[in-house]
């Protein structure tokens, strides 16, 4: 059976791609997070997952620190983090950071280490 999910099940605002979905209650074995950083600075901050996440970068430029490498991703890249590997990011700017991060898990599970 498909699902169609609504905007306003998952998203922060009408008019902004921000929000995250847990997809596992619609059979799928993923996790969604659409981020919008629009200033410099701000992200998560370091943590770690027992399963792969993969980012999306929308827009902008975005600083990942991914175990103890310092990657730098922009617009069109697509950047795939290994499970347990620390990582967190941050918006270099100009302008805001737009990714989407998918979660290869049904539900979040998010160790935080800072």
């Amino acid at each position: 059976m498909a699902h169609v999910i609504e905007r306003d099940k998952w998203a922060e605002a009408p008019d902004r791609w921000q929000g995250e979905l847990q997809c596992g209650a619609f059979g799928s074995n993923s996790c969604l997070i659409f981020n919008y950083l629009p200033g410099i600075g701000g992200g998560p901050r370091l943590h770690k997952h027992p399963y792969a996440e993969i980012f999306i970068v929308r827009s902008g430029t975005g600083l990942f620190t991914v175990g103890d490498q310092q990657i730098e991703a922009s617009a069109g890249q697509i950047l795939i983090v290994p499970p347990d590997t620390p990582h967190k990011f941050t918006n270099l700017g100009p302008g805001p950071l737009e990714t989407t991060d998918i979660h290869e898990n049904g539900s979040f599970i998010t160790e935080w280490l800072e």
